[in-house]
């Protein structure tokens, strides 16, 4: 199929290749490859928080920041468990943004335990999202 960047196809792909980030970090952590399962659950949270507020407003910001993407699901979603979430897990954002980042320019490894508490973390996080989609 191919995504014109209209209406729901381009939702739809959004969230679609969110999904498979989250199923390529479940892969990489049975493989051992722990540095790149936070990089896959950083880019599934970024275009997830990305469908979202393309579900609401057509569009969304053109930034790869986590912080920045999750305070505008914050504003368009207006509920303030989401905020409370937000404030709740602030330092895995930052760190999954730092992942992020050192995964393309930096030598950086993550040890099992943090990949570990970080697939947990995403799997809370698809909770949270599909509760603010049925909303």
């Amino acid at each position: 199929m191919v995504y014109n960047g209209m209406g729901g196809e381009r939702s739809s792909f959004l969230k679609e290749r969110a999904l498979a980030f989250l199923d390529i970090a479940k892969t990489c952590y049975e493989r051992k490859y722990y540095s790149l399962v936070l990089f896959n659950v950083e880019q599934f949270i970024q275009l997830y928080l990305k469908h979202l507020i393309y579900v609401k407003l057509g569009d969304f910001p053109k930034t790869h920041s986590l912080i920045q993407l999750f305070k505008s699901v914050i504003k368009v979603y207006g509920d303030c468990e989401i905020k409370d979430f937000y404030r709740r897990n602030l330092e895995t954002l930052y760190l999954l943004e730092e992942a992020y980042v050192s995964s393309r320019y930096l030598p950086r490894k993550y040890e099992e335990e943090i990949a570990e508490r970080t697939l947990n973390f995403a799997n809370k996080m698809l909770k949270v999202f599909e509760c603010l989609e049925k909303h």
